[in-house]
């Protein structure tokens, strides 16, 4: 039976030695084949570890400047506009899963601004804290990298079910005490110093320090599925809204120990 292929009619002919003619039929499907195309080359650079690193570097640096700046000449009244445009920032980032550094590049300028001035108000009570908070906090950071990288604990689904939870959680109770206490002067405890706003403290600190590892995780996973490069400005930005966080946490919780 012949074949419905017209590249195969001519095959019984050709095993047996023969040159047979090529029909009109194969001639016209050889004429109206598309011609070879090339596959696309991939220009778009991947992500890489040491993007992730430079793009941190960046923010970090951008903020510790900002911050210094701000603590130097004492404007302390930025404060308030920097924590509100910095929120608004960060929601549009996460919202829009945003890679562009000109919204996160702004957020590192202002959440500077923000911890430069609160720093200052602390280290003018209690001199010497601010360092102590900035060695503690790279020191969880540093510690949670490790505890990654040696797999001691394993970012599984029901790890981040539980730290999601965790962290609405502390959501709710941080939104309920400022609501109460700014509305209807109701204290919930949770900020004034007793023994109830230090364990809340500490446990602010270890739902922040274990974010670290589902950072860790999103940028390992982005980089084995060959994320684009300029991701990495949207994972710096995540690493650094958990920076911020567990920053002011520790220097909350050690203003709680030096009031002793």
């Amino acid at each position: 039976m012949p074949s419905s292929n017209p590249a195969f009619r001519n095959m019984e002919a050709v095993i047996n030695g023969q040159q047979a003619a090529p029909s009109a039929e194969y001639l016209d499907q050889l004429y109206h084949q598309p011609a070879y195309q090339k596959p696309p080359v991939q220009t778009e650079r991947l992500l890489t570890l040491d993007d992730v690193v430079t793009k941190t570097a960046t923010l970090l640096g951008t903020a510790i400047v900002a911050g210094a700046i701000t603590a130097y000449f004492q404007a302390y009244a930025l404060a308030i506009p920097a924590a509100i445009v910095g929120f608004v920032l960060a929601m549009i980032v996460i919202f829009k899963r945003s890679t562009s550094p000109a919204l996160i590049v702004p957020y590192a300028i202002v959440e500077g601004v923000l911890l430069g001035a609160i720093t200052a108000v602390f280290e003018d009570q209690w001199a010497g804290i601010a360092i102590q908070a900035i060695l503690a906090t790279v020191g969880v950071f540093v510690g949670m990298l490790v505890v990654y990288k040696t797999g001691v604990i394993r970012v599984t689904p029901k790890f981040t079910k539980m730290l999601i939870g965790g962290m609405v959680g502390v959501l709710i109770l941080m939104v309920g005490n400022l609501v109460l206490g700014g509305l209807f002067g109701i204290n919930m405890g949770l900020r004034d110093g007793s023994t109830t706003a230090i364990i809340f403290s500490i446990v602010c600190i270890a739902i922040a320090a274990f974010s670290f590892m589902l950072d860790f995780e999103a940028i390992d996973q982005a980089i084995k599925q060959n994320a684009p490069a300029k991701t990495a400005w949207y994972f710096s930005f995540g690493l650094m809204v958990t920076l911020v966080w567990l920053y002011l946490e520790i220097l909350r919780l050690l203003g709680y120990m030096r009031s002793d």
